[in-house]
């Protein structure tokens, strides 16, 4: 089936791109990878009079690194240079998972993570980690520069917070807290396809002697002891309008010292907060039954990765 047709605008700069996006309003949509909204009108599920091409704006592909701070995202940056990047495998791993188990190679050639949040998808793959993480989309527009925490983007199924004429630069992840440990991981009936369910832990623990068995501060011959999470972000995808951190679920653990009877109670509470749908992808109920299953393994995954023992 071929594409409707419509009218292709190439912008040179960013301004250029949020002007044209202004003046044509709900008309226009934006392509940076084209993978999900050219298989959209292909399916005429979505049929734009005017698709706004950013591949022509120069200097959008980063993955750029700085020392300290975190890491800066472009526009135009694949997710498959995401999962390629050492930096990103080695400082900010959760993130470098969930590029990995991302649909199939060819697709991460052109898939961009920022486009990946913008289609405001509920099962939105980098979602989790990107909210467990702190990031923040960077937004451009007429009215000027602003930054929104990712956690805070998604609105509804399809929609986000972006109004009239604007667009994301970037995104900014945060440098990781100091010995916290992550991990992203997800329930499809493939690697490749889309979450059933998605879900993402971030474990920081607690520094001191006592901290993850005398091993952060502590010194030579101080007594063992289970270290203490000093905090804990959880958050799932594909079970609520919007990916959703459980903060029901995060509170069961944060400042205690972690156990299995403790994470079986916070997985029952990820599931008491999750809200599914059933789709093509799966029923609401295999969906509520799965949310404790993934929140259990990231969550024991996170643990192993900050070095916390489990009681």
């Amino acid at each position: 089936m071929n594409v409707p047709t419509f009218e292709y605008l190439h912008p040179d700069t960013l301004n250029e791109a949020s002007s044209l996006l202004s003046q044509c309003g709900k008309k226009a949509r934006l392509m940076a990878g084209g993978t999900d909204i050219l298989v959209k009108m292909k399916q005429r599920r979505l049929v734009p009079p005017y698709l706004i091409n950013l591949k022509g704006i120069p200097g959008l592909d980063y993955v750029r690194y700085e020392e300290g701070k975190g890491l800066h995202i472009g526009a135009l940056a694949s997710i498959e240079s995401l999962k390629s990047s050492m930096i990103v495998r080695t400082r900010f791993p959760m993130l470098h998972q969930a590029a990995a188990y991302m649909a199939t190679v060819e697709i991460r050639n052109r898939a961009t993570l920022v486009g990946n949040i913008c289609n405001g998808s509920p099962s939105a793959e980098t979602a989790p980690a990107l909210i467990a993480l702190g990031a923040e989309a960077r937004i451009v527009g007429q009215a000027g520069k602003r930054s929104v925490a990712v956690e805070d983007f998604f609105v509804g199924p399809g929609s986000t917070v972006l109004g009239p004429g604007e667009l994301v630069a970037e995104v900014f992840v945060p440098e990781p807290p100091l010995g916290s440990g992550g991990a992203y991981d997800k329930y499809s009936l493939r690697r490749m396809d889309v979450a059933v369910v998605g879900a993402a832990a971030l474990v920081v623990p607690e520094q001191g002697p006592a901290a993850a068995g005398g091993a952060r501060g502590g010194r030579p011959g101080d007594p063992v002891t289970p270290g203490i999470i000093d905090d804990i972000r959880i958050v799932l995808s594909a079970v609520a309008p919007t990916p959703i951190r459980v903060r029901g679920a995060e509170a069961v653990l944060r400042g205690k010292s972690p156990s299995l009877a403790l994470i079986e109670e916070a997985a029952r509470a990820a599931a008491e907060e999750s809200r599914p749908i059933t789709d093509i992808r799966g029923s609401a109920e295999l969906r509520k039954t799965m949310v404790p299953v993934m929140t259990t393994r990231v969550i024991l995954q996170a643990l192993r990765a900050a070095k916390l023992e489990v009681c």
